[in-house]
């Protein structure tokens, strides 16, 4: 088991990546705390994970304080800490002429500040333990969809956060702090924005391939094995690294003028 014993905190884990996060460190061996706002769907996932390895915590992250109660939470219940998956994150269509400060304010807070102040929260167990934060990030960092232009900032914000206390944690605490991108997943989530969108449940099934070369976008399992790597001591001392993870090469691509006939 490469996370025997451990325990984590996975943000935004009653749902998508993060609950499919939670379900491979428990199998990996590791006890979690799971996190969201949706009581009945976090506690199936207690549930079916069992109450000895993980437990609940429901509360928005930008509430003051509740950083710290996510993480006297896990020391309470399983007696340290050794990891934090920084997940939860608030995806909304917003651009150049949509969206107001507020809402670039409520992006910022959900998406970049919250995973911030849980890190902080985290340090001391994390140092105690030499542990590790892996940050869910987006393809979209990089620059992102016109409809989804605080989103695509906040990821950004979120990368540099990553390298910057990768380097720096690692020299004073052996923190490490990684961070992967996924590209296109097929969650939950996902699956109402298109239905919000008018597109019909099987959208997923015709896409064109320049998006889904292989036929298919990814599948949350796909992003919890590989983060179970860098969870794991396996991945050594390595930190401050971004990778993406993606079915093509998502800079400097060229696609065909005609997507649809690839």
């Amino acid at each position: 088991m490469r996370l025997k014993n451990k325990v984590v905190i996975v943000t935004g884990s009653c749902t998508g990546i993060g609950k499919a996060i939670a379900r491979q460190c428990v199998t990996e061996g590791a006890r979690v705390v799971i996190h969201g706002l949706e009581r009945e769907w976090g506690e199936a996932v207690v549930s079916d994970l069992g109450e000895d390895k993980a437990v609940l915590h429901i509360e928005d992250l930008t509430e003051k304080g509740c950083p710290g109660r996510l993480v006297d939470l896990a020391v309470s219940t399983f007696g340290k800490l050794d990891s934090v998956v920084n997940n939860a994150a608030l995806v909304a269509s917003g651009n150049i002429h949509t969206t107001d400060e507020a809402f670039f304010s409520r992006i910022l807070s959900v998406n970049t500040l919250a995973p911030f102040l849980l890190i902080q929260a985290a340090l001391p167990h994390l140092a105690e333990s030499r542990g590790c934060v892996l940050n869910i990030g987006s393809v979209n960092a990089w620059s992102g969809e016109p409809d989804l232009l605080p989103y695509s900032v906040s990821k950004g914000a979120l990368m540099t956060m990553t390298r910057n206390l990768g380097d720096t944690l690692m020299r004073e605490n052996k923190v490490r702090v990684n961070q992967i991108n996924p590209g296109w997943v097929l969650t939950e989530n996902e699956t109402q924005r298109k239905r919000d969108h008018g597109l019909s449940d099987d959208w997923y099934t015709k896409l064109p391939k320049v998006y889904a070369p292989s036929g298919r976008i990814l599948k949350p399992r796909e992003i919890a094995m590989a983060a179970i790597y860098w969870l794991a001591d396996e991945s050594g001392p390595i930190s401050g690294q971004v990778v993406d993870l993606e079915q093509h090469p998502f800079i400097g691509r060229n696609p065909p003028k005609d997507a649809s006939t690839i």
